[in-house]
């Protein structure tokens, strides 16, 4: 008990570095080890500082407890049989889905009420904005899990464990606007889901920015 209330005032420097892992780990390691053992590794851990970061909230810390124990489930199963159920796969895909909506939401709620620009603020405002980038990661893999072939340019393989790097690249250049045009959203379905991205990415920089210059120069003043 003691060593998560020291933990919890790091709680967002350990989940902003837990995020880097997921996002460039794969500029560390071998790609197979990357892709079979460090990223589902990482992905626990992710939601592991994720609980930590909304300790104090036990309805959050509820939820994010059986998300994790359901992702572990399937990892677990996984390994043993050596494929992943496709129910299991479509529920993990839902769950983090459903993780990182929260986390977002509640995160640039806490951002909302702090009174003053400081470090939390800061690591917190990047947190928030790489979350939002894999609610469309999941986003991108649950549509292309259940529709097929739904973005065009991804890399020439049949299984999704192939495309999860492509669709992870697809969905941070959508949230920052820059659409290089390599791949593009087929389906209704996929385009639709584009839109939201590149909304979201352009809601957060605009209004949170707004948000820290307000409170910046209010302390200012002070």
């Amino acid at each position: 008990m003691k060593l998560i209330k020291e933990l919890f005032h790091y709680r967002f420097e350990i989940y902003f570095v837990s995020l880097l892992c997921i996002l460039f780990g794969s500029l560390l390691f071998p790609v197979k080890l990357y892709e079979s053992v460090m990223l589902p590794i990482f992905f626990l851990l992710n939601l592991i500082s994720g609980t930590l970061v909304f300790y104090k909230r036990k309805r959050i810390v509820r939820l994010f407890s059986f998300i994790f124990f359901f992702v572990l489930l399937k990892d677990i199963l996984s390994k043993v049989l050596g494929k992943t159920d496709k129910f299991f796969e479509i529920g993990a895909f839902g769950m983090f889905f459903i993780f990182y909506c929260v986390i977002s939401v509640v995160i640039i709620e806490e951002l909302w009420r702090t009174k003053k620009v400081n470090k939390n603020l800061i690591i917190g405002l990047m947190s928030g904005y790489l979350s939002i980038g894999l609610v469309g990661f999941f986003m991108f893999s649950a549509i292309e899990l259940t529709h097929p072939n739904s973005f065009n340019g991804l890399l020439i393989q049949e299984e999704l464990e192939g495309k999860l790097d492509t669709l992870m690249y697809f969905s941070y250049i959508t949230l920052m606007t820059i659409g290089y045009g390599e791949i593009t959203p087929l389906t209704a379905l996929a385009q639709k889901a584009a839109i939201l991205m590149g909304v979201l990415g352009n809601f957060y920089t605009v209004i949170l920015t707004a948000v820290v210059l307000e409170k910046y120069i209010r302390a200012g003043n002070k």
